[in-house]
């Protein structure tokens, strides 16, 4: 049998034979209903130590219940939320947030519910009245998938020193010093970024481009590695386009042997990869880096560098860098 809700006179015939003090089986006999179902009537509206039933205060709540009826409310507690808020609209993932919030003291909450939170203030695709859409701090917001293949091709030179070569100690991840270098084109073919990350750290250095030679890369790499300490260089791992071909050049600039991955094989460089995609949630495809401000640059290298990762059990990569060079 279908359930239906009590109508306004139905609640009003309820109050009429309480007056009367008719009993709760009449009432129900009198209203087709049965009289457990009255029963649950009552013992939901009738105020603790009254015992007085009111039509229209029944009929008002049962409004407001109709009215947010199969609602669960995400993130209840406020401190929880203005958190996972906080850290979403500096780019962190959810399950970096789940991950850091437990280190940090404020809850223990999955990425799961911080997913579940972002979409359950979205209706038919738009906010609800009084939400906010937190769907564009998500990394994979309004991205498409790129064929297996689609990558524009490199030139390809005859590398000097393959990964073939490299020391297999690179691939453990056991000390720090072994970096992974790439270049981010800008819009046009103009000159882009420079990025490079610490394998093990996850540290990473971001900088403008002047030019696309590989003097270019070189004076850039000299720059940003002149303060490193040399136990903290041991290799640099590039792809094998022109801007990285002159060896020589690099490794004067940096003091580091350098290696070349194999052509067309981006997961031999996959720690490198993923933070240039993490770059393009900051500045997408397109962006000419030419008119992006060295102040940009340096914020978003800070954001990446300050943000938990959970291979270093929520630790930052600054916080583990900082670290390493004090013992």
């Amino acid at each position: 049998m279908k359930y239906q809700h009590f109508s306004v006179r139905e609640r009003e015939r309820i109050q009429r034979g309480l007056w009367r003090k008719e009993s709760i089986r009449y009432i129900a006999l009198q209203l087709g209903r049965s009289h457990s179902s009255v029963i649950r009537e009552l013992k939901r509206v009738v105020p603790i130590n009254t015992f007085r039933y009111n039509s229209r205060r029944a009929q008002e709540r049962a409004l407001v219940k109709r009215k947010s009826r199969g609602r669960i409310d995400r993130l209840k507690n406020d401190h929880i939320r203005l958190y996972v808020i906080e850290h979403l609209k500096v780019r962190w993932s959810p399950e970096q947030i789940a991950g850091r919030m437990k280190r940090d003291g404020v809850g223990s909450i999955s990425p799961e519910a911080i997913y579940q939170f972002i979409y359950a203030q979205i209706k038919n695709g738009k906010p609800r009245k009084g939400c906010t859409d937190l769907r564009p701090y998500l990394r994979h917001k309004r991205k498409r998938r790129v064929p297996h293949g689609a990558r524009r091709s490199q030139r390809v030179f005859k590398p000097w020193s393959s990964i073939e070569d490299r020391p297999k100690i690179v691939d453990c991840k056991k000390r720090i010093g072994d970096w992974e270098g790439d270049t981010v084109e800008s819009r046009d073919h103009k000159p882009g970024i420079n990025t490079v990350l610490e394998r093990k750290t996850g540290l990473v250095f971001i900088s403008k481009l002047a030019g696309k030679k590989s003097a270019d890369t070189a004076r850039v790499l000299a720059r940003r590695f002149a303060n490193i300490p040399q136990h903290c260089r041991h290799t640099i791992t590039l792809d094998r386009g022109s801007e990285n071909s002159d060896i020589q050049s690099i490794e004067a600039a940096t003091g580091m042997r350098v290696f070349h991955a194999h052509a067309y094989s981006a997961w031999e460089r996959g720690a490198n990869e993923n933070v240039n995609g993490l770059i393009r949630d900051f500045h997408p495809k397109k962006t000419d880096f030419t008119l992006v401000p060295e102040e940009d640059i340096a914020a978003v290298e800070y954001a990446l560098n300050t943000r938990p990762r959970k291979r270093l059990k929520w630790r930052t990569p600054l916080e583990v860098w900082s670290g390493a060079l004090r013992s």
